[in-house]
């Protein structure tokens, strides 16, 4: 090696040695890292589980829309050809496949949908006396996290009716049952109204209430007529439903379900439509009227009524 050459080597050798100097002198600046990884979920379906917001639950759902229907298991629905529009909208929505009725005959079911216990009422009596449901229901906590409530009975023939009325039965109407509903004739009638108020409702999202409950009239509804009836009151009412700006322009849910079966058969068809729910999806997990309202509870983030819903699984694969 020349002399000019042993000059370079160590003078880069030397200038490295400063460098290396220099660097322990100084303070040791931050450290940048990157967060942990949030741990992969999925839903019990085996598919990806949905964004999820406080608890665990999915993003805030500004309307729920349930349709009760009557009497129908899901062996007399799906795959009927006298309910083609309830089939197409089962295929296009979600679906749930193992969905049980509570009890029989229907009073009992209604107020498991909405109060988390039948109340022990085992028939449909006449709301008063023995036949009152003394607990608190679903609108108690809805009203008290700031929502809004409605119950749109067809058929009925003025505001809060507590007895049946041509075509109108009183015993799918569970909220005048509830003593914290009726106990003011003026707010019940301000919640409880005829079906007719729908259609003025839906008309902006500010007048239709964060929860609907609806109740066909006892044809509509498949009670005292065939499924093709009740198909064809769906394919007019749940399209007007889910153009409706609450629905276009916000995160809304319908559900359409049966109250219960028949015949010993209580497993009924329970579908989820609108921008909230998930497409073209089926779950075979075993769900109840107590995780329909559990689910609502979830969502809203509502204390659950009783041990009935609290332990009922959520619906959540459901959901988007």
């Amino acid at each position: 090696m020349s002399r000019k050459s042993r000059f370079f080597v160590a003078f880069v050798i030397g200038f490295t040695a400063l460098e290396l100097f220099m660097a322990g002198c100084a303070s040791p600046g931050p450290v940048a890292t990157l967060p942990p990884a949030a741990p992969a979920s999925s839903s019990s379906s085996g598919l990806a589980a949905s964004p999820a917001a406080k608890g665990g639950t999915p993003p805030g759902i500004d309307h729920v829309v349930i349709i009760v229907e009557e009497n129908k298991p899901a062996s007399t629905i799906l795959g009927d050809a006298s309910a083609p529009y309830i089939n197409k909208l089962a295929a296009e929505s979600a679906l749930a496949t193992n969905y049980q009725a509570i009890s029989h005959p229907s009073l009992p079911n209604y107020l498991a949908l909405t109060g988390g216990t039948t109340a022990g009422i085992t028939d449909d009596c006449a709301p008063g006396g023995p036949c009152t449901a003394r607990v608190p229901s679903i609108t108690d906590e809805i009203a008290r996290s700031g929502r809004t409530w409605t119950m749109y009975a067809e058929g009925m023939p003025a505001p809060c009716t507590a007895e049946n009325s041509g075509a109108y039965a009183v015993k799918h109407n569970p909220f005048v049952y509830y003593p914290t509903v009726t106990g003011d004739h003026a707010s019940c009638a301000a919640h409880d109204v005829p079906l007719t108020q729908l259609s003025e409702d839906l008309k902006d999202p500010r007048s239709l209430p964060n929860y609907v409950f609806i109740s066909p009239n006892l044809c509509n509804d498949m009670h005292d007529c065939p499924v093709s009836t009740g198909d064809a009151w769906l394919s007019h009412e749940v399209p007007g439903i889910l153009a409706s700006p609450a629905f276009t322009t916000q995160n809304s849910l319908l559900v359409v379900t049966w109250d219960e079966g028949e015949n010993g058969n209580n497993t009924v068809s329970t579908i989820f439509a609108g921008p909230a729910a998930r497409r073209g999806y089926e779950s075979g997990l075993p769900y109840s009227h107590y995780s329909l309202l559990h689910t609502i509870e979830s969502v809203w983030g509502l204390a659950p009524l009783t041990d009935n819903d609290r332990n009922a699984p959520v619906m959540r694969d459901m959901l988007k």
